[in-house]
């Protein structure tokens, strides 16, 4: 994917591993600074850090623990007292918690919609208002194609997906006039630690295989460069999307 981000800063949470990785270097390949933000991300001495480095990326690690309000204020906070100002906020760090749901804890539940829905609108509600402040910026939350279906053992996690279609779409409705894009990318199902337990079980694993038109997982690079598309110019006239990138399996 080739886009011209050049001169952009780019925040994108859960950039340590899996899609977030994958966003992060794809961004810099195309010219953006990039502040990776994740739980437990070294500032310095990470792989991602190196990886970027070596083809002549920029990038900046933040340890962040999204669950936490106080830790994402603090973490704004620093930005602001750098006088980074980010063009791009890439919303990508998410956790699932599997269990049918007449067993799903309140717990879990909890600890989905910390990091999945409130820390996405908190850092679009103070990144956003400084983007209007500025007449510009991109927004890119990554949903799911759990915001169209139902899935199963995952109530938290496709409750907060669903929100984040509607989050997406509400921003926009509110900041398209403001020069602020905000769009959503639904990923289909990805290799990363997250399906790790869907890849592991056979009869699982076919079932959702037979219903991808493509017949395989799809890779993390292959989210990341829609996401850099919806983040640069050639996507300024789209507002409010919810992309998917589910190798068809929306389709069927």
């Amino acid at each position: 994917m080739r886009v011209d981000l050049s001169g952009k800063t780019a925040l994108v949470t859960g950039a340590s591993r899996g899609i977030g990785c994958a966003i992060s270097k794809t961004l810099a390949k195309n010219g953006a600074k990039v502040i990776g933000v994740a739980t437990s991300i070294e500032l310095n001495d990470n792989d991602l850090s190196s990886d970027i480095a070596g083809f002549g990326g920029s990038f900046r690690a933040y340890s962040c623990d999204l669950s936490d309000r106080a830790a994402i204020d603090a973490m704004i906070k620093v930005l602001d007292d750098e006088g980074k100002a980010v063009d791009i906020l890439i919303n990508n760090a998410g956790i699932i918690r599997r269990r049918e749901a007449a067993h799903h804890s309140s717990d879990d539940w909890d600890a989905v919609m910390a990091v999945n829905l409130d820390a996405v609108f908190l850092l679009c509600r103070e990144f956003g208002r400084r983007m209007l402040e500025r007449g510009s910026g991109k927004i890119v939350n990554v949903a799911s194609v759990l915001s169209f279906q139902g899935g199963i053992f995952v109530p938290g996690y496709a409750a907060s997906k669903g929100a984040i279609a509607q989050l997406t779409r509400s921003l926009a409705n509110e900041w398209a006039s403001y020069g602020v894009n905000v769009n959503a990318v639904a990923p289909g199902y990805v290799a990363t630690e997250n399906t790790a337990d869907l890849m592991a079980d056979p009869e699982r694993q076919a079932a959702l295989m037979d219903r991808v038109p493509v017949g395989r997982w799809l890779k993390p690079d292959e989210i990341a460069g829609p996401v850099a598309f919806l983040a640069s110019e050639a996507a300024s006239a789209i507002h409010g999307a919810v992309l998917p990138v589910d190798g068809g399996w929306m389709g069927r």
